[in-house]
C-alpha cells in the first residue's frame, strides 16, 4: 500500500508502485487539469509538484507524473492544479491571463503549477529563476513572451518575502492556498506507507530509480511490472565527503548534485553544465546511477564522471565491490553488472587547487536536447607542463570513453600546435563514431576536435594556441 497526501487529502492505493502518477491523478481520481501530452517527459503538460521533508525543511520540486511511479512519491505531498486552486484565481492564474500567456489551455496548467513551485522554493525571486522554473514547459500556439512576462509578474509577487517560509508568505498574501501551512506537520505525522525493499529474488525484477528513461522505453511493459525501488531509500539519497572522496549515493538526483554545496564550491562551473542536460522536472526526478547505468553512448553525467576518474560501488544488498566507472561498459548497453546488482555509491577524489576542469556538448538544441557528441576535460599544469590530463567523449563510440592514449601522450607535455594536432590524430584513432540521426560519422569526428580544442581555450588559453579547423 502506498500513501501519501493528494491536494488536501491523504490517500492510500494499492496499485503496484510501478504505475504511473499520472494515470493514478487522472483515472482514479478523476483530477483532469494533468494533462496527457507527449508521455516522454518532454511537454511539461503533466506536471505536478512533490514536496517532502529534507533535513526537517519542507521542499516542493517539479515532477513530470507521466514518467514518476507512485511508489516514488510515498509519504510525501503530491500537488496538481487543481490543488492551487482558491475561491477566485490565484495570482498565477490572474497573471497568465492578464499578460494573454494562454490560448488553447492545454499548456496552461503545466505552467502554472512549475511557477507554483517556484514561489514555493527559497530562491531568490528573479525574473530569471522565474523563467527557469517552467524550462519544462512546451507552449505550441501562445508564444512565450506572453508567458515571460506573466513570469515576470509573479517573481515581483514575491519581493518582500525575506527569509518567511515560503508557504506562510504564500499563505498570508493570498497567492497560494492557505492548507499549504499545514503540509509540513501533515507529513511528520504521516507514515510512510509501503516503504520501497530491495528484493534480491527473483532476479528479473528490474531496479527502478527516477525512471525518467525506463519508462520512455518500456512505459506499457514498466506498468505490469513489479521492480525493486531505489528512489526513497535513505541510505541511498546522500551526497557528502570523506576525506578528499566525493561521496554520491545510488539516488542521489542531478538537482541534488546541482545544489550540493560541496559540488559548487569545488566546481564553480557546474552551473553551466547543469543547464545544458535536460529541463527542471527531469533533473529533479533523474539520478547519477540511473544515467550511468542507462549506459546511453553520450550520458552527458557519464561523461563527466569518467574524467573525474570516478569509482562506482555495486552491491546485490550483502556483498559489494568496486570498480573504476569506464570499466563498467563491455559493449553497447552491455555492463559489468549481475542483475541483482544496483549502484550503492559513486564517489571521485575532489581536485586540489591546479585542477581545471570543462564539459562541452553539442546537440541540434542548446538546451533540452541529446547531444551529438559531448566531452570533459580536467588539466593541471606546472610551469606549462601538463602534469594530469583526462578527456573523456561520448557520441563517438558505441560505449561513453576515456580517450586514455590521447590523455596519456599528452601527460608531461608543454601544449603547442603540433603537440595538439598530434593528440588529435590519436583521439580520432581511439573513436569509432557512427552515422546516424544526431549527425554524420565525418561530423562527429570533427565535433570531437573541436571540443578538444574548446577545453585547451578554455582552460589553458595561456598556451595561444592556433585552434583552426582540422
Amino acid at each position: 500500500m502506498v500513501n501519501f497526501i493528494l491536494n488536501t487529502k491523504i490517500v492510500a492505493t494499492d496499485k503496484p508502485e510501478t504505475f504511473l502518477l499520472l494515470d493514478f491523478i487522472r483515472y482514479q481520481k478523476n483530477l483532469t487539469g494533468t494533462k496527457i501530452g507527449c508521455r516522454e517527459g518532454d511537454c511539461g503538460a503533466c506536471t505536478v509538484l512533490v514536496g517532502e521533508l529534507k533535513n526537517n525543511e519542507l521542499q516542493y520540486r517539479s515532477f513530470t507524473s507521466c514518467l514518476t511511479p507512485i511508489g516514488n512519491v510515498a509519504g510525501k505531498h503530491v500537488v496538481t492544479v487543481e490543488g492551487l486552486n482558491m475561491d477566485d484565481l490565484n495570482p498565477i492564474q490572474q497573471a497568465m491571463i492578464e499578460e494573454s500567456a494562454t490560448q488553447c489551455g492545454f499548456c496552461t496548467p503545466g505552467f502554472v503549477v512549475s511557477l507554483a513551485g517556484f514561489c514555493l522554493s527559497t530562491k531568490e525571486p528573479t525574473e530569471q529563476n522565474a523563467i527557469a522554473a517552467i524550462d519544462g514547459n512546451i507552449c505550441r500556439c501562445t508564444g512565450y513572451k506572453s508567458i515571460a512576462r506573466a513570469a515576470a509578474k509573479i517573481s515581483q509577487l514575491l519581493q518582500n518575502r525575506g527569509a518567511e517560509e515560503p508557504a506562510t508568505f504564500l499563505a498570508k498574501h493570498k497567492i497560494l492556498p492557505e492548507y499549504f501551512t499545514s503540509i509540513k506537520e501533515r507529513l511528520q505525522e504521516l507514515a510512510l506507507g509501503k516503504k520501497s525493499t530491495i528484493t534480491i529474488n527473483p532476479e528479473t525484477y528490474p531496479f527502478l530509480g527516477g525512471g525518467t528513461d525506463l519508462y520512455v522505453q518500456k512505459h506499457d511493459q514498466m506498468q505490469k511490472t513489479e521492480a525493486r525501488l531505489l528512489y526513497n531509500l535513505p541510505e541511498l539519497n546522500q551526497l557528502y565527503l570523506e576525506d578528499n572522496k566525493c561521496i554520491i549515493g545510488g539516488a542521489v538526483t542531478v538537482t541534488d548534485l546541482k545544489d550540493s554545496s560541496i559540488i559548487q564550491e569545488h566546481f564553480p562551473s557546474f552551473l553551466n553544465y547543469f543547464r545544458l542536460v535536460s529541463s527542471t522536472p527531469i533533473r529533479n526526478m533523474a539520478t547519477i546511477a540511473g544515467n550511468i547505468i542507462n549506459a546511453s553512448p553520450i550520458g552527458d553525467f557519464t561523461v563527466m564522471l569518467i574524467a573525474l576518474r570516478a569509482k562506482i560501488i555495486l552491491t546485490d544488498g550483502i556483498n559489494s565491490r568496486q570498480i573504476r566507472l569506464r570499466d563498467l561498459y563491455k559493449g553497447y548497453k552491455q555492463l559489468d553488472k549481475k542483475p541483482e546488482e544496483y549502484i550503492e555509491k559513486i564517489w571521485f577524489e575532489l581536485p586540489d587547487r591546479n585542477w581545471k576542469f570543462n564539459f562541452e556538448k553539442v546537440s541540434k538544441r542548446t538546451h533540452l536536447d541529446i547531444a551529438s557528441v559531448n566531452s570533459a576535460m580536467g588539466i593541471s599544469l606546472q610551469a606549462d607542463i601538463i602534469q594530469r590530463i583526462r578527456i573523456s567523449a561520448g557520441g563517438v563510440s558505441p560505449i561513453p570513453m576515456y580517450l586514455e592514449k590521447t590523455s596519456t601522450y599528452l601527460t608531461g607535455r608543454l601544449v603547442t600546435d603540433q603537440i595538439l594536432t598530434e593528440a588529435l590524430e590519436i583521439a580520432q584513432s581511439e573513436i569509432s563514431p557512427i552515422s546516424d540521426a544526431r549527425g554524420s560519422e565525418t561530423y562527429k569526428r570533427l565535433l570531437l576536435n573541436q571540443l578538444i580544442k574548446t577545453h585547451f581555450l578554455i582552460l589553458a588559453p595561456q598556451f595561444e594556441l592556433e585552434l583552426t579547423d582540422t
